[in-house]
């Protein structure tokens, strides 16, 4: 390839057929890391059963959540110093060594630390495939570029649980365990992302003279390890543990390290400060972290209550969130088209939260144990479009918020809230489902014991006999708790009159989740009023010479 052809000189812009192009390497690139999010839930558990460690199992998830996680702000800022290209290779590298080791794991152990590997390159995936966006489309056009990529987030998020399944099912596959098929899926898509991205975007060269924020790096990194560590570890723990107080206690002094360090590097820092100065970075970071608190956590429910209420197994229940895909996927492109035609987004995240909220509500409301599925199918519709109308203009709203010189800061920040509070509601949700689940049931088991058709049933001898109900009687003898409720397997195998007072406390454990939810999104309804309304305007109208500068980020 020539030199004229490997850098695109200054100020000329990609044709249509190069940015679809470019755009199906990056779209890939953000499937691979957010589908690996989900992908290991269903298929955890055989994972953990062949490599004899099943109490290591959360560490597997963790990992990958820590990694993905603090990488995201460093990927952004490292991106805006060295250019975008050369990040989103090496991205796409360890992502794809990371996956290569996890298949080869023999133990617990092992597979912690390649998910770990694998985090460390999604981090950069899905930070830095928004901002290239924004580095070769027009203004005008980034939103309705970004609202497929928001489509793409949504559907692999879904396929997760489904593809994880159907591997985790499968006892041999070409010669390996069907499990390991959960990571070496990415080896093809990942090469084909690299192969596209090497090939075709080509971006002027970049370098910044500019100090690396070490400092800050390092405080971020103490100030989110601990805080994530205690949020999908703090169940088993005890939230007010030693060790959950340990975490709370490093946690506090890398957030206070973190803002003094960030005050200190000033323009160099990871996250600048004076960006929170600009209302709308300010409003729309604390609108990810909300959203992803209450949206996220929410979004966690719904697989529960098909699972625990209703008795779907894990492949089944994501089969059933492919209405939330719709949902986000009609979000998503109607965001994106409308803002490209009008330029205005604050409108977006108004509706969407006030959907959100109204999804959530329903959900508190309606979902028992007879509930019939198509209610849930159709809530599930409309909380993918809350989420479609919300996460992609507030992506473009923190990018076009900060200068230029920071789109990579601007766009990695969106990412970053929004998983950090995504890991917060998810475990805060799980943990007061089961709190909450434990003391419903207690009440539901003490009434039902005083009907004389329940305890007619319990006393029956064939019942009692059958090995399908053997740990219903343990879990009666042991009564309701946080950890006789960990292992739920047997719960629909077992007779359906003697566990129809568990699957109501856990409907009513879920219910109360949901409107906590619906709080939560009701305050990011309120806070998103708050948002300037501006319309965007595009910086390429501005002289040739300075077109170069833009697309040069």
């Amino acid at each position: 390839m020539s030199k004229t052809t490997a850098v695109r000189a200054a100020g000329e812009t990609l044709t249509q057929r190069q940015i679809v192009t470019v755009m199906v390497g990056l779209m890939l690139g953000m499937f691979l890391a957010s589908l690996d999010q989900t992908i290991v839930s269903t298929s955890i558990y055989t994972i953990a059963n062949d490599l004899d460690g099943l109490s290591l199992q959360a560490w597997a998830t963790t990992a990958y959540l820590i990694t993905s996680t603090v990488s995201t702000p460093l990927y952004g800022k490292l991106s805006d110093i060295f250019g975008r290209r050369p990040l989103y290779l090496i991205a796409i590298v360890i992502f794809l060594v990371g996956s290569l080791y996890a298949g080869s794991v023999h133990s617990m152990t092992e597979l912690a630390i390649a998910r770990g590997v694998q985090g460390l390159g999604a981090g950069g995936l899905l930070a830095l495939a928004l901002t290239i966006i924004g580095d070769i489309v027009s203004l005008k056009d980034r939103a309705k570029y970004q609202g497929y990529f928001m489509s793409v987030f949504g559907i692999s998020s879904v396929l997760g649980p489904v593809v994880g399944g159907a591997f985790a099912g499968s006892a041999n596959i070409l010669g390996f365990d069907g499990w390991r098929w959960v990571f070496f899926i990415n080896l093809p898509i990942g090469l084909a992302a690299l192969a596209v991205v090497f090939m075709f975007l080509h971006l002027p060269a970049k370098h910044v003279k500019q100090k690396i924020d070490y400092f800050g790096a390092a405080a971020i990194t103490l100030a989110i390890v601990p805080l994530l560590l205690v949020a999908e570890q703090g169940r088993s723990w005890g939230f007010a543990s030693l060790n959950s107080f340990l975490c709370y206690g490093l946690g506090a002094v890398g957030i206070i390290w973190f803002l003094l360090a960030e005050k200190r590097a000033g323009d160099y820092a990871l996250i600048p400060l004076r960006l929170f100065r600009n209302a709308t970075f300010g409003l729309s970071s604390l609108l990810n972290f909300i959203i992803g608190i209450g949206m996220f956590g929410a979004i966690a429910m719904l697989p529960m209550y098909l699972q625990l209420v209703k008795g779907l197994t894990p492949t089944e229940a994501g089969l059933m969130m492919i209405t939330f895909t719709l949902g986000i996927l009609t979000g998503s492109i109607t965001a994106g088209r409308t803002i490209s035609a009008s330029g205005t987004y604050r409108i977006f995240p108004i509706v969407g939260t006030a959907i959100l909220t109204a999804a959530a509500v329903a959900m508190g409301l309606s979902l028992g144990v007879d509930t019939g599925l198509w209610v849930p199918g159709v809530i599930a519709v409309f909380f993918g479009m809350g989420l479609g109308f919300c996460m992609q203009p507030l992506t473009l709203a923190m990018q076009v918020s900060v200068p230029p010189k920071d789109m990579g800061v601007g766009t990695s920040s969106a990412a970053f809230f929004r998983s950090m509070g995504g890991a917060v509601g998810t475990a805060v949700f799980i943990s007061m489902l089961f709190s909450v689940a434990a003391g419903r049931i207690a009440e539901t088991m003490k009434s039902a014991m005083a009907s004389a058709d329940y305890q007619a049933v319990l006393r029956d001898p064939a019942v009692a006999a059958d090995p399908a109900n053997a740990k219903l009687y343990e879990f009666f003898q042991n009564g309701a708790s946080n950890e006789s409720l960990n292992d739920t397997s047997w719960l629909h195998s077992a007779n359906s009159v003697l566990t129809r007072p568990i699957t109501e406390g856990f409907a009513y454990a879920i219910d109360t989740v949901m409107i906590t939810a619906a709080v939560l999104t009701g305050i990011a309804f309120l806070i998103s009023f708050a948002l300037p309304n501006k319309k965007l305007t595009d910086p390429k109208v501005a002289p040739r010479g300075n077109t170069a500068a833009v697309a040069a980020h």
